[in-house]
């Protein structure tokens, strides 16, 4: 039996599960620790991460479980635990403001605010003890208790500071009349040249994240100014798939690369990852029938089939980097563990090892391929499931279950496997009976959506009715996204808030803009609204996409490098999209648009008149078709890919 148990065991959250029994007083984020902080007039100790981050794991050894420390922090603090996996919005507010105090951020987030949840004090990650040019914790945590003591009114004075320029910070102008021009698709273009790394793929140095949506965006850009745009990608998704960030053995990709050579992994695997990867990979093989990437793409989505899907048929959020305390010690292997010269060379297996303590991280060398590889992937994957494996957060997202919808059906188009397509139809259905409650689509069982969350799953469900032509699918998008409009979009100033504006403990109702690790809410939500009004006719999603994109006009001149998905966005609205209609779903026109890259279309099943009883053809512009045809290659040149 546990010596502590404190609130948190009455969670879901497998992260605050894993805090349940800490000898902090710890609460959940709610009603009941900012009545108390007010009562007691203390401060708050907000700690913000989620269930598979090292670092939350290190700091919670150190000084959650320590007796000494958690004595400190109950009887000075009101002490708070969220997921930021399950409270995005939250994260985002204190996050803004750890990297605008500090310069940076990361996980572990630790945040001291007075008790009406306004920020003074930010950092992440924390020592026990005064070390790494950082103040120990529990040192730490006696400053702040004798300045609130002391100087209350200054700490007052600081959070009212912070929280002025984090209100500032998420105020977007009134969009004027303004020209929307091609101008930002060219300093994107030109922003990530610059910090292309030609050798290894990427961009920047260590660390190295694969950030998918700077290669949607460069995939796109291929298409209107093809000088490098394409290669670049190309390089990057070959380099990656031959690295040690991707799962030689089992499939899939690990979070990130601390070197620049895509070798040494950070080795989380996040479901929003293989989502995204899948969806490169996928635009990769389309654009160049290169078999290398439509491996990568099946091996991720296997993976995913494998090890993150829910007996319902959702997808599971992510797998730790930790097993038995260790970080990555599920992926590595000694030499004496792989009797194959063969393919010890192939993987770059030797007595040193390229990982700690003579460990290898298996990674493709350029050497001759074995013949008979698969045969000893299957023998070392099967080795390896022996294993302890890394803890998996079972935790089902909404929108992260969008972009894996989206990769699946993609895959399934593409790749022409229906398994795919089955996977996808099965997690629709998941969230769709599971998630909406009362007209009310939710992020978890318990939390309300937000916009990311609508915008990602309504166009997975689109991607989905290009796949497979239910009209249910197109239907519940357009639902979807009329509620998403009712309860996120700023009609006064363009684009949408992350958040429905109903939970007042939300302290700045924000509009996220970054393309990150995952793309921002507004930038999926632009690009689905302007896809609706391609398949719908209505004015209104195409308006208030336009009106979305002129809201962040300056964020896309001044700074397209962190907007890449918005840019994809961009580059849809400022394109010619060609309205594919079919009047029935057959096989050999589908070939035709599924063997080709084709980012600004939209694939559409209706009853139109046939030519000769045959299966026909419609490609419009604008509501402006061609002539209708059967004959796949007619059919093929009007689908040459044009801005």
């Amino acid at each position: 039996m546990a010596e502590h148990t404190n609130r948190l065991a009455r969670e879901t959250s497998p992260y605050l599960l894993q805090h349940a029994h800490n000898p902090v007083d710890w609460y959940p984020w709610g009603d009941e620790a900012f009545a108390r902080a007010r009562q007691e007039n203390k401060p708050i100790f907000l700690s913000i991460g989620y269930s598979t981050c090292h670092w939350c794991h290190v700091m919670e050894r150190e000084s959650f479980e320590n007796d000494g420390i958690a004595s400190v922090m109950n009887k000075d603090f009101v002490c708070i635990k969220v997921d930021r996996e399950e409270r995005p919005d939250i994260d985002k507010i204190y996050m803004t403001a750890v990297q605008a105090t500090t310069g940076s951020g990361g996980w572990p987030m630790s945040a001291f605010l007075t008790p009406d949840l306004k920020p003074f004090y930010c950092g992440t990650y924390f020592p026990p003890e005064s070390k790494y040019g950082r103040p120990g914790f529990k040192e730490l945590l006696e400053r702040v208790h004798d300045v609130w003591e002391a100087n209350h009114a200054g700490i007052l004075d600081q959070a009212n500071k912070i929280t002025s320029m984090l209100a500032e910070h998420s105020t977007l102008a009134v969009a004027g009349d303004v020209k929307l021009d091609d101008a930002p698709l060219r300093a994107g273009l030109e922003q990530f040249r610059g910090i292309y790394d030609t050798e290894h793929g990427g961009f920047g140095g260590a660390p190295k994240f694969p950030r998918p949506v700077v290669l949607n965006f460069l995939f796109r850009a291929g298409g209107r100014e093809p000088a490098r745009a394409t290669d670049m990608a190309l390089h990057t998704l070959r380099k990656m798939g031959e690295g040690g960030m991707f799962d030689q053995l089992g499939g899939g990709f690990h979070r990130y690369s601390v070197d620049e050579r895509w070798l040494v992994s950070h080795f989380e695997k996040m479901l929003y990852d293989q989502a995204q990867l899948v969806s490169s990979y996928v635009d990769a093989y389309q654009i160049t029938h290169d078999a290398f990437y439509a491996d990568i793409a099946r091996r991720t989505c296997d993976y995913v089939l494998r090890d993150m899907t829910d007996p319902e048929g959702g997808f599971y959020s992510a797998e730790d980097a930790d097993s038995e305390g260790v970080e990555g010690k599920f992926y590595v292997w000694q030499k004496s563990e792989i009797a194959n010269d063969a393919i010890r060379d192939y993987y770059g297996v030797t007595s040193d090892g390229n990982w700690e303590h003579g460990n290898n991280l298996l990674h493709v060398t350029g050497k001759s391929y074995p013949p008979d590889l698969e045969t000893w992937r299957q023998k070392l994957l099967a080795i390896r499931s022996k294993r302890i494996r890394p803890h998996r957060d079972e935790k089902i997202l909404t929108g992260w279950n969008g972009l894996m919808i989206s990769a699946f059906a993609r895959a399934a188009q593409a790749l022409d496997e229906p398994k795919y397509r089955d996977a996808a139809q099965r997690a629709a259905r998941f969230i769709l009976f599971t998630r909406i409650k009362d007209g009310q689509l939710m992020r978890t069982e318990t939390i309300p959506a937000m916009v990311e969350d609508y915008a990602c799953f309504a166009t997975g469900l689109l991607d989905l009715y290009e796949t497979d032509f239910d009209p249910v699918w197109l239907k519940k998008a357009g639902e979807l996204s009329d509620r998403m409009l009712a309860d996120f979009y700023d009609a006064k100033a363009g684009g949408f808030f992350q958040t429905d504006g109903h939970d007042a403990s939300v302290l700045i109702r924000s509009k996220e803009d970054y393309d990150g690790a995952e793309p921002s809410g507004n930038s999926v939500a632009t690009l689905l609204l302007l896809r609706l009004a391609q398949m719908t006719g209505d004015e209104k999603y195409r308006q208030a996409a336009e009106k979305t994109l002129a809201a962040f006009e300056t964020h896309l001149r001044r700074a397209p490098h962190a907007v890449p998905q918005m840019l994809c966005a961009f580059d849809f609205y400022l394109a010619k999209p060609k309205q594919i209609i079919l009047t029935g779903p057959d096989p050999a026109m589908l070939r035709v648009i599924r063997d080709r890259y084709l980012p600004n279309k939209i694939v559409m099943i209706e009853a139109r008149p046939q030519l000769e009883g045959k299966v026909t053809a419609y490609v419009c512009v604008n509501f402006a078709c061609q002539l209708p045809t059967n004959d796949l290659a007619k059919f093929a040149e009007l689908l040459k890919y044009s801005q």
